[in-house]
């Protein structure tokens, strides 16, 4: 099997949108604590690729077995199985390798999150074909991601501590920290919800008459769009937000200059939804507004 067809199994091309909110918070450990782990990063940068791709090619074996997949993707059945099980094998491997390095916060959340990354797009009733979808989406891979991102890299800042004495559980939780870690994550976590939101108002149509009762199946077009510019006007808000509450550096207000060029994405959007055409204007934007934060969170770590 040719390296080309796995990557378009895995659709390595969307990896952006876990790539980008680790990064983030490795980013955001190093400003506002000072704090950087190599050995973690690493770990938890395989265990969530894997992942990611695993959830991916198991979204793609399933809507592509009926079609043969081997015309698809120039792969037989078994060659499909197997990469899906060595990418579950190598995200378990790596996650609980993480977890043997850090602690039990980390495996709690990671395992949540893999079997909400698994069940996503399998099972009877897969999340992507809720109207949950974009409130999952963007929180998982938003906010829980980059909490982890940051977590392990300054695990002596003890964000979360767990405790169990004589069958008694305490969790002890530093609530303006992971409040100020949420505020930080919200252009992340709408801009991933608003991929997800301009996919499913793609496939609005073949949708409902297949009776995926998604979100945009739910609200109507019109809504729709009206959620999707109002989920990026959140972000701008939340951005003057952290600057004012001093959570990030003042050349962060650099990143509200993406407002124009994102403007203009979200009108053609709303006048063509055409997936082939206009959908990767949700995800274009996802990674100016990100990409432009990051960097100024790295200038305040250069010139603070």
């Amino acid at each position: 099997m040719a390296l080309k067809n796995f990557l378009e199994f895995v659709e390595i091309r969307t990896k952006v949108a876990s790539f980008i909110p680790f990064l983030l918070g490795a980013v955001f450990s190093l400003y506002r604590y000072g704090s950087f782990n190599w050995k973690n990063f690493h770990l938890m940068l395989v265990s969530l690729l894997s992942i990611d791709m695993a959830t991916t090619a198991i979204n793609n074996y399933i809507d592509y077995k009926k079609t043969n997949a081997a015309v698809t993707y120039q792969m037989d059945e078994n060659t499909a199985k197997r990469i899906i099980i060595l990418l579950l094998s190598a995200a378990v491997t790596f996650g609980l390798l993480l977890f043997i390095n850090t602690d039990i916060v980390v495996l709690i959340l990671g395992a949540v999150s893999f079997t909400v990354g698994v069940f996503y797009t399998y099972g009877p009733l897969p999340i992507s074909r809720m109207p949950l979808g974009e409130v999952f989406s963007g929180f998982f891979m938003g906010f829980v991601i980059i909490f982890l991102s940051v977590y392990i890299n300054a695990l002596d800042q003890k964000l979360v501590q767990v405790f169990l004495d004589r069958a008694v559980l305490s969790v002890n939780l530093k609530i303006a920290e992971i409040i100020y870690i949420f505020l930080f994550s919200i252009p992340a976590v709408n801009g991933i919800a608003n991929i997800m939101l301009a996919n499913n108002i793609c496939d609005m149509e073949n949708d409902a008459k297949n009776r995926r009762y998604t979100l945009p199946v739910y609200l109507g077009k019109e809504r729709a769009l009206k959620l999707f510019k109002y989920l990026y006007l959140i972000i701008y808000l939340d951005l003057l937000l952290v600057i004012a509450l001093k959570i990030v550096p003042v050349y962060t207000a650099a990143t509200l200059i993406t407002a124009l060029p994102v403007h203009k994405n979200i009108e053609k959007f709303a006048i063509n939804t055409e997936k082939n055409r206009t959908f990767v204007l949700a995800v274009r934007n996802f990674i100016m507004i990100n990409v432009a934060y990051m960097s100024t969170i790295l200038l305040g770590l250069i010139w603070p």
